[in-house]
């Protein structure tokens, strides 16, 4: 199966997408914590979602333009619970809000869970 890498993904709440929008960059904590934001390929958004974010229900999923972000994007490896071999992108610079093409809503189901996009 190959997979979208043009189009990338990230979780935020809608709170800070809010605040981004009005500066004009999202900076996550991570980019001041580890030097990168986290990003995902869609078909694996709902790896992180569930690590992270586990039947919260303010999410909002950012559709990101990687020829748009103007900082290095690099694939690199998530955590070792992750299937082996897969890589996540990892934006080094902050998120230009040009960049994302779409937001929506993210919501777990009603177990709570995030399941895959297009499921």
């Amino acid at each position: 199966m190959t997979h979208d890498t043009h189009t990338l993904v990230h979780l935020c709440t809608s709170t800070e997408w809010l605040s981004a929008r009005q500066t004009g960059e999202y900076r996550a904590a991570s980019l001041d914590e580890v030097g990168f934001i986290h990003l995902s390929a869609p078909h694996q958004v709902h790896l992180p979602a569930n690590r992270l974010y586990a039947g919260r229900r303010d999410l909002v999923l950012l559709r990101i333009d990687s020829a748009r972000v103007g900082s290095p994007i690099a694939w690199e490896p998530g955590v070792p619970t992750d299937p082996e071999s897969m890589l996540f992108p990892h934006l080094y610079g902050p998120l230009p809000v040009a960049a994302v093409t779409a937001v929506e809503e993210y919501r777990p189901d009603a177990n709570g869970v995030f399941v895959p996009l297009g499921r």
